[in-house]
């Protein structure tokens, strides 16, 4: 007769690998019955007192300032559900089910899914307490869903209410960023302030100074910031001990960039004027930022001290009208443009030209080189240059030898 295991007993002599989850969001303020060093307390205390089981505490991941209506961008939730995947943890411990979800969608995609999947036992201690290993049916009654929607609720009415008073400081002017703007600081007595800090505030001056009286192109500031080693603005804040991130954080190479030279000649925070709202985050749920229309930005005048005069700034736009990528002559886009990359560093090919003295008089040469080497700082990487002529026969070359080959086999 063949035997029967009885799958209950699966479990009966494993040791269950802990991972204490915490978070702690931006909304919960400073109420200490929410705090990361309180949550920490609770659960330690229920594991030692009230946890049935053998057990191992694999990690503590927390979440601090994080808000639980998105999974990804809470750090610490995806390295534990990578821990999940990868069978590090089978044990997850919570203090309440708002802690791990406020986003009723994502509660039911990871206890009906994602942790039956993995046979993760799922523990939350606060109302109503959870264990699904213990009582599977709690998890799967209505208590637990309604209770996920209740969540989900309340961090839609914080959004809104949060996003009420953000537009009303918006209106009147003060500054709601987590970081100032590049030459400003947050007054220490009024974190809606802006004041000038001093010296971030020099390099900006430099560079309108520069661009408007010394007659310097953009990519020439850019080549003279780098030679100069001047710290980049994101550089700068981390060297002030301030984590600022920005989307491209983890592409930046550390020198500063037409792309930054450009936004600080054109930023109007420069003249004492406060702009504001030129993105919007979809929803409480999709935290990704999307541009706003002009019309619609926040824009109050005289509402911080001015690093440049209206004078100059005004100079500076009139310049930047008529300073293009292209040539005057030119209104098309040339024909590598956007696909030539340098095969040391990667970044992209800048199309230059040059006069030479012949016999036959003077001759033209167009060519493409490293934009690393032209434009930022000659010591990060080498010339790498190709003329046009040579580099269209190289991409035209494969072509023909096709063409010759269809010639042939048409003929034959």
């Amino acid at each position: 007769m063949a035997r029967v295991k009885n799958k209950r007993n699966k479990h009966q002599h494993q040791v269950w690998k802990v991972a204490v989850y915490i978070r702690l969001s931006r909304d919960d303020g400073n109420d200490e019955s929410l705090s990361v060093t309180n949550q920490r307390k609770i659960i330690q205390e229920y594991l030692e007192h009230t946890f049935e089981g053998e057990y191992t505490i694999i990690d503590y991941y927390v979440d601090d300032g994080q808000s639980g209506t998105t999974d990804y961008e809470r750090m610490d939730f995806q390295r534990m559900i990578q821990d999940v995947e990868s069978g590090v943890v089978n044990c997850i411990v919570c203090k309440t089910l708002a802690r791990a979800f406020r986003n009723y969608s994502d509660q039911g995609y990871f206890l009906e899914r994602v942790f039956p999947l993995h046979e993760v036992r799922f523990i939350s201690l606060g109302d109503p307490a959870i264990d699904t290993y213990l009582q599977p049916e709690i998890a799967q009654g209505m208590e637990v869903p309604i209770t996920g929607l209740m969540n989900d609720r309340y961090a839609a009415r914080t959004s809104n209410d949060i996003r009420r008073t953000f537009d009303m400081k918006r209106r009147k002017g003060e500054f709601i960023g987590a970081f100032a703007p590049y030459g400003y600081k947050k007054n220490p007595e009024n974190k809606n302030h802006l004041i000038i800090d001093e010296e971030a505030a020099q390099i900006v001056r430099n560079i309108y100074h520069w661009f408007v009286y010394d007659g310097m192109s953009k990519s020439g500031i850019v080549k003279h910031l780098n030679e100069l080693g001047i710290p980049t603005p994101t550089k700068y804040k981390h060297n002030k001990g301030l984590k600022h991130y920005t989307p491209n954080y983890a592409k930046n190479d550390g020198m500063w960039s037409l792309g930054t030279v450009f936004r600080i000649l054109q930023n109007e925070m420069y003249i004492g004027t406060m702009v504001q709202g030129k993105q919007r985050v979809i929803s409480y749920k999709v935290h990704e930022k999307i541009a706003q229309p002009e019309e619609e930005w926040y824009v109050v005048e005289n509402t911080h001290e001015p690093i440049i005069d209206q004078a100059t700034f005004e100079k500076t736009q009139n310049l930047g009208k008529r300073d293009t990528r292209t040539a005057p002559s030119k209104k098309r886009v040339y024909l590598f443009s956007g696909f030539l990359r340098c095969a040391d560093c990667h970044m992209g090919m800048t199309r230059k030209s040059s006069r030479k003295k012949t016999k036959a008089g003077v001759k033209e040469y167009t060519y493409y080189v490293c934009s690393t080497y032209a434009i930022k700082n000659k010591n990060k990487c080498t010339r790498h240059s190709i003329k046009v002529e040579d580099l269209t026969e190289a991409v035209l070359k494969p072509f023909k030898h096709r063409l010759r080959l269809l010639v042939i086999l048409q003929r034959s």
